[in-house]
């Protein structure tokens, strides 16, 4: 860790517990905007798969109803 990161940690912990929380919850916040780019292009890669199943009718579509029939049977 460097030494600007050690400082703030050391003020952070002078902080009440709710504030340490708040604080802690907007920096795991911050991290959710990061892309992984390599993670983005194994969806897209993801996404063509599945489309191009699709379109060569590979697999075939089913409605929302037949699928949460489908999930409800399979849970039971």
């Amino acid at each position: 860790m460097r030494e600007e990161a050690a400082e703030l940690l050391r003020r952070a912990h002078g902080l009440s517990a709710a504030e340490r929380a708040e604080l802690a919850e907007a920096l795991i916040e911050s991290l959710d905007g990061a892309e992984d780019e390599s993670v983005q292009a194994a969806w897209d890669a993801e996404i063509l798969r599945r489309m191009e199943d699709l379109n060569s009718g590979k697999v075939k579509p089913v409605t929302l109803e037949e699928a949460r029939r489908r999930l409800s049977f399979s849970l039971d």
